[in-house]
C-alpha cells in the first residue's frame, strides 16, 4: 500500500488550516485597528 497520498493529503490540511488561521488573524487584526482608530477619532 502506497502511504504517500495520506502524507500530502496531512500535510494539505495543515498548510490549509495554519493559510486559514494567518488569514483569520489578519482579518481580526485589521478590524481592532479599523476599531481602534475610530475611537480615537471620537475623543
Amino acid at each position: 500500500m502506497n502511504h504517500w497520498p495520506f502524507i500530502i493529503a496531512a500535510y494539505m490540511l495543515a498548510l490549509g488550516g495554519t493559510g486559514g488561521m494567518i488569514a483569520w488573524a489578519w482579518t481580526a487584526m485589521r478590524r481592532a485597528e479599523r476599531k481602534s482608530d475610530t475611537l480615537r477619532r471620537d475623543r
